[in-house]
């Protein structure tokens, strides 16, 4: 069994938690629409990833939609409880699998009903309010109106704790005018390094950082010198990916998505691979855009 503890932990709201992690959206059908194609193997991931001490799953009722949440309460519920939900609001999809805005009072609010129902659950640990401003990455603009929205729920008790997503440092010092933050969510990979100055800051301030697309997403992660590191320490290059975000920064949170057991496995192995300093240096060369 991997122990994915050796990663160490971090806080995420008032609980602590496995910096390892798993994210959810893979559970659904392509295009994150529809049903996964072997139902068996996807509540045979969530139900290995509990086994091997994940306590944070990360997920949103726009997957699918309602798919992934549906599957997550039916392998997992009831849940630990240790275990931290984290979901997100902000978009919605229709019948087509579009992905379309859903910022409105009543969006929101319908958004963290929909998440509390098919989750089977009265709170949810965090809600992240994910910005759209650019969908490809964070632009300025004010958030303080849907989150205002988001704090009046948790001020309700439907939510527990509050995160940002796809945002910039503005736009988090204004989150935390309005209420406490937990986390942020933004792109982060060994290539996609923009957030590097954020993270620092974050991490004075004792907040989480939860990259996502940590293996690059849909464009999965390609280098040269990421192979060459890979094959030096026996490693596949997503877990050396992995495992340079884990010793990146002890904020870092990391939720690496996959429909396979396998791949589980392999992902939560970084856990245990410790980088030496010159494969650090290699590694931190490759980046495009600091």
């Amino acid at each position: 069994m991997v122990n994915i503890q050796q990663a160490g932990t971090f806080k995420l709201g008032n609980k602590t938690i496995n910096r390892m992690g798993y994210g959810a959206m893979q559970l659904a059908g392509a295009g994150v629409f529809g049903p996964p194609k072997d139902k068996k193997e996807a509540i045979a991931v969530l139900q290995t990833a509990i086994e091997s001490g994940v306590n944070h799953i990360d997920t949103s009722d726009f997957y699918g939609p309602h798919i992934t949440n549906q599957i997550i309460r039916e392998a997992l519920h009831p849940y630990a409880k240790e275990l931290s939900l984290v979901t997100k609001v902000g978009a919605r999809r229709n019948e087509k699998g579009d992905w379309l805005l859903a910022l409105s009072k009543p969006e929101l609010i319908q958004a963290v009903h929909d998440n509390l129902t098919n989750l089977g659950i009265e709170q949810i640990e965090v809600v992240n309010f994910r910005a759209m401003f650019d969908p490809y990455g964070p632009a300025e603009g004010s958030i303080a109106e849907p989150l205002s929205v988001l704090a009046e729920l948790q001020k309700e008790g439907l939510i527990h704790h509050l995160g940002v997503s796809n945002v910039t440092a503005n736009q988090i010092e204004e989150a935390r005018s309005i209420t406490p933050i937990v986390c942020v969510q933004n792109q982060y990979n060994l290539v996609h390094r923009r957030d590097d100055a954020l993270i620092d800051l974050l991490a004075k301030e004792d907040i989480a950082y939860v990259p996502f697309f940590p293996l690059g997403g849909f464009t999965p992660l390609q280098s040269s010198i990421l192979e060459e590191v890979a094959i030096s320490l026996n490693a596949t290059v997503m877990q050396v990916a992995l495992a340079w975000l884990l010793q990146r920064s002890a904020n870092i949170l990391l939720i690496p998505g996959t429909s396979s057991t396998k791949h589980l496995q392999q992902n939560l192995s970084a856990a245990e691979l410790i980088l030496p300093s010159e494969a650090i240096t290699k590694l931190n060369n490759i980046a495009v855009d600091i």
